[in-house]
């Protein structure tokens, strides 16, 4: 895999009704020119709202494709512009949702680490004015790669996007939005790649364990 950033995107703090419990909330990404540093608290001149569901070492970056966003323009009827979706690099040629769970990124100077992927809420249908969005979003199987930094650095637009490895164990990211949407198969192989997930995949495996209804 070799592709290229198409974009760098920091947040813009947003007020109103579609923001929730948080009352603000920075999902609208806006492309930013330069090399922007990108170490394990995130992308530099980004705000993360809600701390509870986003931000933290394994999800400090959040990367979807131009592929991805074509589609969503195609589906919605309306112009899904790099950022629109919440995520920090907009990338081109690489397939985010089709990512290999633990695999290891060069983008720019830094080194990033797939962990999983994005799960959507109802702020993320609000800010696009969608309602049953995050259905669509779920079903449709794009939900793009949250990355954690395992070497800091900066990354700018026009720079490559290089594949260093990739595990074995072959569970994708969309695989890891299947599992947790209800298709079980999928299980085993989460099972299989724990130790690359993160956080939160570590802790839906745990309930699923517990036998915890989600």
């Amino acid at each position: 895999m070799t592709g290229r950033v198409e974009s760098v995107n920091v947040g813009v703090v947003r007020t109103g009704a579609w923001t929730g419990r948080m009352g603000r909330s920075a999902i609208d990404k806006r492309p930013v020119p330069g090399a922007v540093r990108v170490d394990a608290a995130g992308v530099a001149g980004d705000t993360v709202c809600d701390v509870d569901n986003h931000g933290g070492p394994d999800q400090a970056v959040y990367a979807y494709s131009v592929a991805d966003l074509a589609f969503w323009t195609t589906e919605l009827g309306r112009p899904i512009v790099r950022g629109s979706v919440g995520e920090n690099l907009t990338l081109a040629d690489v397939d985010c949702s089709g990512a290999v769970v633990g695999e290891r990124w060069r983008v720019g100077t830094a080194v990033l680490v797939v962990r999983g992927p994005r799960i959507p809420c109802r702020v993320f249908a609000g800010f696009l004015d969608e309602p049953g969005l995050v259905k669509r979003f779920t079903l449709a199987r794009r939900p793009g790669a949250y990355l954690g930094v395992e070497r800091a650095g900066t990354v700018a637009a026009g720079d490559p996007v290089e594949l260093l490895d990739r595990p074995a164990h072959g569970l994708t990211v969309r695989d890891v939005v299947a599992a947790m949407s209800g298709d079980r198969e999928h299980v085993p192989a989460m099972q299989s790649a724990r130790e690359h997930l993160g956080a939160r995949g570590r802790e839906w495996l745990d309930r699923i364990g517990a036998g915890t209804t989600l």
